[in-house]
């Protein structure tokens, strides 16, 4: 497999695929963007070829490995394999992802710090792997880091409970997990970035290095059809209206600033600059950056 590759300054960004065929059209309309119909989709034809398939949208779940210096972080981790889910789509997966993950320089053992930028169940999986019937850590010698806000959020809450069962509270068992601000600087180069809304404790992830930037955005934005109507919310925002202000003020600041902006579910090419749409075709687009691809 081949993985998409970003330079940032003295930063190395390599995303990582999970799955590209379990959130689809139907189930991200009912979920996530309802406005995002066939025929608004068409109003935009930059999304094509990449981010349409057949004329409708799709998320893919991909993690970013982050190379600077001696440390090595990964952004989010999926869904994970031989999950219990009341979807079937995400029911008991069985993906190659560690050998993926593997191949793109971060082997298990080699992590030195995840980041999940919420608790939802598709940022969390692989957290933990499933080991003569325990869940365990997948990454044994990572820090784990988890905003504060949020964690307190959920496990107040209880709205996750079987994410945070099998992929998040194992990792605090373990003595691995730390919570932190929504702001906490992870290296001189990699901070968390407060982006709420989506959830209430939710962080986009910030990598700057010799006056570049880049911006993994999180769940901050879906789908790039997000970028011209950044208004689309829908029922997986906790709140609509902070979801909404949050991402336009991160868009509008992206291209102002030039800053590369890496969708955490965009299928490829998942990063770009944010440059002004065409009359008629909302606010922005993302105009291409692929550095490399390497196998």
């Amino acid at each position: 497999m081949t993985h998409q590759r970003w330079h940032v300054g003295d930063a190395t960004i390599t995303a990582v695929l999970e799955t590209t065929d379990r959130m689809r059209g139907d189930f991200v309309r009912r979920s996530v963007i309802p406005a995002a119909t066939r025929e608004r989709l068409a109003e935009l034809p930059w999304l094509s070829p990449h981010y349409l398939d057949d004329g409708d949208l799709y998320l893919v779940t991909q993690a970013f490995v982050i190379a600077v210096g001696d440390t090595t972080v990964v952004v989010d981790t999926c869904l994970g394999n031989d999950k219990e889910r009341r979807n079937p789509a995400f029911h008991l997966l069985d993906t190659p992802f560690l050998e993926r993950l593997a191949a793109a320089g971060a082997a298990p053992e080699r992590v030195d710090v995840v980041l999940c930028t919420h608790l939802h169940f598709d940022h969390v999986g692989w957290n933990t792997r499933l080991v003569d019937g325990r869940w365990v850590p997948t990454f044994p010698n990572a820090r784990y880091l988890f905003a504060r806000a949020e964690w307190e959020h959920w496990s107040a809450h209880g709205g996750v409970d079987y994410a945070l069962n099998d992929s998040v509270r194992p990792v605090f068992d373990a003595g691995l997990a730390e919570l932190v601000e929504t702001d906490h600087a992870v290296t001189p180069e990699v901070a968390l970035v407060p982006t709420h809304g989506h959830t209430p404790g939710h962080v986009s992830v910030r990598v700057r290095s010799r006056g570049a930037e880049a911006l993994i955005t999180g769940d901050m934005v879906h789908h790039p059809c997000q970028l011209a109507h950044p208004e689309w919310t829908g029922p997986a925002d906790s709140d609509r209206d902070a979801a909404h202000a949050t991402r336009a003020a991160a868009l509008d600041d992206a291209a102002a600033r030039g800053v590369l902006l890496i969708g955490t579910h965009f299928a490829a090419p998942a990063a770009g600059r944010v440059v002004p749409a065409e009359a008629g075709q909302g606010t922005w687009r993302l105009a291409e950056r692929q550095d490399d691809a390497a196998p």
